[in-house]
């Protein structure tokens, strides 16, 4: 066999969100891009801020020693020094600059993470539905996933994350705003996992991390707001991305950002910068540093999002479909009209509407659809996804 056996069983199981993505480039090809409808990824389509192109145009023109040149492994200090400060004024903390460490998006942050905790066998705990790619970032590092599902709502279940807690734990991994629920844990809920964790750290006498991948965490409606996991609990690390929030997902730019009252913080933070280089990041893209550094009041405009949400669920509510309605993310997950989740998305893709099956999330019974597309998009599959549900009865 010419590639690893672990990689050969891992590509059977590897992203549905890819396959349909290609899938609908098959069918663009065929009927035209206009006649197909396709919420398979969460590539933003909405523009970045006007300030990001300003920056990116002056630094392009400006002189600078080194510009291309090798930036610290840990990145600049002068964007881990604003990154601190935006965090410290929008969480009330006392971050400094040592305390967050570039990353080449939040996929680069949780891999640096996970290869600084883990040994062979150490259990992370993973809500469902989660993102697809997670199991894969664990047992990179030969960690173990253990799976907990949350309420029918998508809120934290804590007794079941409590039962799921043993001498093997090493960490839980939340996503707020999730994909591909769009649901936003609460303060309540926050407090209870940060207590949860605590009493039980002081009962194994170890450290259990919270990590959060938060890169949907201003892209939140309805005046929904983010809890601070840095704030609700002293062993949290946080992974956040720039992909949504100026919408940069190609250009690969994130932190990792960690509590300072984190135990061992010194260790944890030399491991996060040594893995950062030896996992063949280098460091996050020099370029991308400088001009976030510039940039840390920008974002997208997430009424934009808000619109595209609220046009969906409409559609979707009068065609007879049941969902939950996201707080934040751009994804809506939708119970699928018959049990098998898989067979309804080929009935969508019939109509040319590409979604993704909600078990590939470890969601079986619900589909994602990512919004993030022009609102045509959404208005022309109206009749296509009645059509699909009514196709059912």
């Amino acid at each position: 066999m010419a590639i690893a056996r672990k990689i050969k069983a891992s590509i059977s199981k590897s992203s549905m969100i890819r396959k349909m993505f290609e899938e609908g480039a098959i069918l663009k090809k065929k009927y035209g891009a206009d006649k197909v409808y396709d919420f398979s990824l969460g590539n933003p389509n909405i523009e970045p801020p006007e300030e990001f192109k300003n920056e990116l145009i002056s630094l392009a023109a400006r002189i600078i020693p080194m510009k291309h040149g090798y930036a610290p492994n840990a990145g600049f200090v002068e964007t881990r020094q604003a990154i601190a400060e935006k965090i410290n004024k929008t969480q009330n903390l006392k971050l400094a600059a040592d305390n967050v460490i570039m990353s080449c998006g939040a996929a680069g942050a949780l891999n640096v993470i996970f290869k600084s905790l883990l040994d062979p066998g150490d259990e992370v705990i993973v809500l469902t539905p989660y993102f697809v790619e997670y199991p894969f970032y664990i047992d990179n590092y030969r960690g173990v996933v253990k799976f907990v599902k949350t309420n029918d709502d998508f809120s934290l279940n804590i007794e079941a994350i409590a039962a799921a807690i043993n001498d093997n734990t090493k960490a839980v991994l939340i996503n707020s705003p999730n994909n591909p629920t769009g649901k936003v844990y609460n303060q309540q809920s926050i407090n209870d996992l940060a207590k949860l964790l605590t009493e039980k750290g002081k009962e194994l006498n170890k450290t259990i991390y919270l990590i959060s991948d938060e890169p949907y965490v201003e892209i939140v409606y309805d005046g929904v707001t983010v809890p601070s996991i840095l704030k609700a609990y002293k062993n949290a690390i946080v992974a956040y991305s720039y992909s949504k929030t100026l919408s940069l997902p190609g250009e690969r730019i994130g932190y990792i950002a960690v509590n300072p009252e984190i135990d061992n913080c010194a260790d944890l933070i030399s491991a996060l910068i040594l893995c950062t280089r030896i996992l063949g990041y280098v460091h996050a893209p020099a370029l991308m540093q400088r001009i976030v550094a510039k940039l840390q009041e920008a974002a997208v405009d997430v009424k934009v999002y808000q619109k595209k949400r609220d046009m969906l669920c409409e559609g979707l509510s009068s065609a007879g479909y049941k969902f939950e309605k996201p707080q934040g993310a751009f994804y809506l997950f939708v119970q699928s009209p018959i049990p098998d989740d898989v067979e309804f998305v080929k009935t969508l893709l019939k109509k040319n509407i590409l979604v993704v099956p909600g078990s590939g999330f470890g969601g079986p019974g619900y589909f994602r659809i990512a919004y993030c597309v022009d609102d045509v998009t959404i208005i022309n599959s109206m009749e296509g996804f009645a059509e699909a549900i009514n196709d059912t009865r």
